[in-house]
């Protein structure tokens, strides 16, 4: 039996007021509510909205890489 897998990739938005950081965590956990399998991602493009001369909310554009396959 060889050790290969086989993932899919989607990509998500996930945003938040507070951080970056946080927006990442908001976009994983609710993914993760109906993809399952999920090994990693990749921030692919971060940004933001302003308002009023302030950072709004940051908006975080994730690939996560879920596996179909252990085979």
């Amino acid at each position: 039996m060889s050790d290969h897998r086989t993932y899919k990739k989607i990509e998500i938005v996930g945003t938040s007021r507070s951080s970056i950081d946080d927006a990442i965590n908001n976009a994983i956990t609710e993914a993760s509510r109906t993809v399952r399998n999920m090994d990693w991602f990749e921030v692919v493009d971060t940004r933001g909205h302003i308002e009023n001369g302030k950072v709004a909310h940051f908006q975080v554009t994730l690939k996560i890489g879920f596996r179909i396959s252990d085979s």
